[in-house]
């Protein structure tokens, strides 16, 4: 694997954990030196090389991840997971979250990842309400060919305060404000009736998942709204779901346009479809746990985040993030 560059003194301290499963060695030989030439002061990177059975270190490793930060006088701008999996939800018992959280806010630092990762996300806000941000992970950084969207999204994303994002497409006409919050539709089934789901009122969900037939994300919607968790929302926001289209053989009939039916049938409240976000390429970034408000025209939506913190990106060299190759 290339060195990576070394970094400016305008750069950006972003620290790397790996809590959920292995990070392939290919997106690391891509992506580390691939954020290093575009101006980021790459920290933890060793974390990233571990492996043991199907995770990315023993479940004391990965826990240290974190937990070694809280000895860290001064935080890093940028905290990002290394990719997603499985194993987050084992570390959540054992992470000082109070502690976390407060340091997380009181820095100000931008805690970002999806998919597994959102576990750690979610148990965050439940415990201390700290906020992070839903965004691409190592992995995303180490294709061949970056995602100019992608790239484009996440600096603005950590940069532009009160941003907006619109989703074009036919929506139902609603307007509101509330708490974002949400992520990997499995992680969040999985910690229904546990302490580390928020318990959030009024709020503004997004869901998204990825290997999923319809049927099963209907089934872990189903458990959400058993659990009460859609009826206090007041709206909801679908992402990327990879097997959308799937038709299953056991009924040719039923699809994702079946599930969205169902889910607006018993969650009573608006359902948007179309984010930009979720195990795709092309995905957005967006504060968790932050205020924002949303209006729908019936063409489109826009949302637009509020009070959340952002970092000075003007530093990082975006054509050095979509290198074909890191220089």
């Amino acid at each position: 694997m290339s060195s990576p560059a070394q970094p400016s003194q305008a750069s950006l301290r972003l620290y790397l954990t790996a809590c959920s499963g292995i990070v392939p060695e290919k997106q690391r030989q891509l992506a580390l030196p691939r954020l290093a030439h575009a101006g980021f002061s790459l920290e933890n990177a060793a974390a990233l090389n571990r492996v043991y059975q199907r995770f990315s270190g023993t479940d004391t490793e990965r826990l240290s991840d974190l937990q070694t930060l809280l000895d860290q006088p001064q935080w890093p701008q940028l905290i990002m997971a290394g990719r997603g999996g499985y194993g987050a939800m084992r570390l959540l018992p054992r992470l000082d979250l109070a502690r976390l959280g407060a340091r997380l806010k009181e820095s100000r630092s931008l805690l970002i990842g999806y998919s597994d990762f959102c576990a750690i996300q979610l148990a965050l806000l439940a415990k201390s309400g700290a906020g992070s941000f839903a965004g691409p992970m190592l992995g995303d950084f180490g294709s061949a060919a970056p995602n100019a969207y992608a790239i484009n999204e996440f600096i603005a994303g950590i940069s532009t305060p009160q941003r907006s994002l619109r989703i074009a497409g036919s929506q139902p006409q609603a307007r509101g404000e509330g708490i974002f919050w949400g992520g990997n539709l499995s992680v969040l089934s999985s910690l229904a009736g546990t302490p580390y789901l928020p318990d959030i009122k009024g709020g503004l969900l997004f869901l998204e998942d990825v290997g999923e037939q319809p049927y099963r994300v209907e089934r872990m919607l189903q458990q959400l709204h058993l659990a009460g968790v859609l009826g206090k929302q007041k709206a909801i926001f679908l992402g990327d779901f990879s097997m959308q289209r799937h038709v299953d053989v056991y009924d040719p009939h039923y699809n994702f346009d079946a599930v969205v039916a169902e889910l607006r049938r018993i969650s009573g409240v608006p359902v948007f479809t179309g984010l930009p976000f979720g195990h795709i390429a092309a995905k957005t970034t967006m504060p968790l746990g932050f205020p924002a408000r949303f209006q729908a025209e019936g063409d489109g939506v826009t949302l637009q985040f509020l009070d959340y913190p952002t970092v000075d990106a003007s530093a990082i060299q975006i054509p050095a993030l979509l290198a074909e190759r890191p220089i």
